[in-house]
């Protein structure tokens, strides 16, 4: 093949390529989708990775509904509401630092840092975990029915009780204590920090689960203690006996430490820290969000060094804390805090955010330009900035004066006095570097803010993602407005539609039983024995145990029950203790009442299916509305061509 006839094969695939490219799939209205978009949206969503007709089609038609619901959302303007350009840009300086990587960003993070570190954080928090990051399906589904929740007004100990797969979240109820900067991964950490006390976030999507935080409430940083401590450990499933035992022990070991003894020869004695014994009990310095919320409540109440708290229960067994030193977070930018923080983000993994290359290339692309100036006068002119001398005066040289551009900006000589103003007093900043060094720190400083303010311009994958967060946002804002807080305040719309549909819902055979249940083995024996001898009186019977047993009452079907085979016991049965395998709680069940055949759910006994089915009727009447203002046409043959 001859040049000529390699050049038009070229074209033609070019031609064909680009056809392909704005193929357009659908329309809505005067609004198209093309195949690219469609293609790229079914990728990143195609969970079960199936690429055939079904898969194509089914996607197809949740993408539609996709489209039409953030386009109810435009046409209402929910995109000016000042909460959802708050959140936006919250976003969008989170989600920024990500592609970049320079010093000026490290400043940033630095900067960050310390005002994070001047406040500490109470949290709540649910945890929702995946089986994969490409298997999220699941999770997400049941991360959404938590936060629908939480919207309709549920407390939060509620709800994370209820869906939480946080481990610690039987004791804690998701209450996780305090936090401060560089306590948690810096992802969750801007989630925790971008909340408003009483506030409680979306669901964030983090490497193995979704998480939802709330803010309780703020404090003043406490800052970093010493302590030394005796503990009088626990095994796991201790009895009260035994509980009863060490807390005796404890407080014996505390009156001997409050009158005189030495702490040290104590904690060598009687502590069970492997780790810290043999040391006098001294742990090493530690803030807040280390150990359990009541060792660090404690720690931090102590005023004095040398004072010892009273014997502190936690998880573990029993705590007697001596304070030895503590180290307040500085309220100013010190020199020697900045410093400290600095290596901090270093170590840390927002430091991968920073990188020298990144600059280099970020010229390149917002197409920087510098025009020639007298270096010499230039110089003359920065070092008495610098040593806050009298400005020389050049005629060449004035405030407006470009010392160089980027695409859209031109920076002056007015605004590099400013930025020396700023930093002649930051040795790290100026010590050892010549005035064109300066310049040039000022002038990939301005380069990565200008690029970071103009991102979406260059990188496609952050433009796309902040539409996408944009579109996430206002598809829960319409779908609040039209679909769940319709419907949750619309009782007499609920009750019409209980009424249309009533013979949908049912009661499935089933009993009327309280089921008890509890991690304390001893407390659940002793109460089975008690409540067997005298059912009728188990309201009274479990009054001594309220704090280690819970007891639910109410209607259940035979398939909601942790045990088989209820339908074959008689009424007034209790049944014997067991462990469950999936919680490791220990249960127990009082049969009240059977039922035998499936009967009706009132109202009220159905509210919750019936508020579900109206959301969804609500949902399909609100998508068969926007069709008809935005009526949709599919091209089939493009349609086809995604599975041939």
């Amino acid at each position: 093949m001859n040049v000529h006839g390699k050049a038009l094969l070229v074209a033609v695939m070019l031609f064909v390529s680009q056809s392909n490219f704005c193929q357009t799939l659908f329309t809505y209205g005067s609004h198209a989708v093309s195949k690219h978009e469609f293609e790229l949206a079914f990728d990143k969503n195609n969970i079960g990775g199936q690429r055939d007709e079904n898969a194509y089609r089914n996607y197809l038609e949740l993408y539609i509904r996709y489209k039409l619901k953030v386009q109810a959302a435009y046409d209402i303007k929910l995109d000016t509401l000042a909460i959802q350009k708050e959140e936006l840009q919250n976003f969008r300086n989170q989600v920024a630092e990500s592609y970049l990587t320079d010093e000026e960003v490290m400043q940033a993070l630095v900067n960050e840092a310390f005002l994070r570190s001047q406040k500490d954080i109470h949290l709540e928090h649910i945890f929702i975990k995946f089986n994969s990051p490409d298997d999220t399906l699941d999770a997400y589904k049941k991360v959404l029915q938590a936060y629908k929740q939480l919207q309709e007004g549920k407390s939060f100990a509620s709800v994370a009780t209820a869906f939480s797969e946080d481990p610690s979240v039987n004791s804690n109820k998701g209450d996780i204590g305090y936090i401060t900067v560089f306590t948690l991964p810096y992802t969750l950490e801007n989630l925790a920090y971008s909340l408003k006390p009483g506030s409680f976030s979306k669901p964030l999507k983090g490497k193995s689960g979704y998480h939802i935080f709330r803010n309780v409430e703020e404090r003043k940083a406490v800052g970093f203690m010493t302590v030394a401590q005796i503990l009088l450990s626990l095994p796991y499933g201790a009895g009260a006996t035994q509980k009863s035992q060490q807390e005796r022990h404890a407080d014996s070991i505390y009156a001997a430490a409050a009158t005189g003894a030495s702490f040290e020869e104590l904690a060598s004695k009687y502590s069970n820290d492997n780790l810290s014994f043999r040391s006098g009990g001294v742990l090493p310095e530690f803030g807040v969000g280390r150990y359990a919320p009541a060792f660090e409540k404690a720690a931090f109440a102590l005023t004095t060094d040398g004072q010892v708290s009273k014997p502190v229960e936690t998880e573990y067994g029993y705590h007697i804390i001596k304070r030895i030193s503590s180290n307040p977070v500085p309220g100013a930018k010190t020199p020697e805090y900045m410093a400290a923080l600095s290596q901090k983000v270093n170590n840390d993994l927002r430091a991968q955010t920073a990188s020298a290359s990144m600059t280099k290339k970020i010229l390149q692309r917002i197409q920087y330009k510098k025009p020639t100036i007298n270096e010499k006068r230039l110089w003359a002119y920065a070092d008495s900035v610098l040593k806050e001398k009298t400005l020389p005066t050049f005629p060449d040289l004035k405030n407006s004066t470009v010392l160089f551009s980027f695409a859209k900006r031109k920076y002056t000589l007015k605004e590099w006095a400013n930025y020396l103003e700023a930093i002649r007093n930051v040795p790290a900043l100026v010590t050892g570097k010549s005035k064109a060094e300066l310049l040039q720190q000022f002038v990939d400083a301005s380069a990565v803010e200008y690029y970071r303010e103009h991102l979406e311009d260059y990188n496609k994958a952050f433009a796309a993602q902040l539409e996408d967060f944009k579109n996430g946002n206002l598809l829960f804002e319409c779908m609040q407005r039209y679909v769940w807080a319709k419907a949750g305040n619309d009782t007499a719309g609920l009750k019409k539609f209980y009424e249309k549909n009533e013979n949908k819902y049912w009661w499935q055979p089933g009993v009327n039983a309280v089921l008890f249940s509890s991690d304390d083995q001893k407390s659940i024996t002793e109460l089975y024995k008690k409540t067997e001898a005298e059912k009728e009186n188990w309201r009274t019977l479990i009054i001594p145990y309220e704090n280690s047993v819970q007891a639910d009452s109410g209607r259940y079907e035979y398939d909601q029950l942790p045990m088989d085979g209820v339908n074959n016991l008689d009424e007034g049965f209790v049944t014997a203790p067991v462990k469950s395998d999936r919680d490791n709680m220990y249960f127990f069940i009082y049969i009240v009442k059977k039922y035998n055949e499936k009967t009706h759910r009132n109202f009220e006994e159905a509210r919750g299916f019936v508020l579900n089915d109206y959301q969804n009727y609500l949902e399909e009447e609100w998508i068969n509305n926007l069709k008809k203002k935005y009526p949709v046409t599919v091209n089939s043959t493009v349609l086809e061509s995604l599975w041939k």
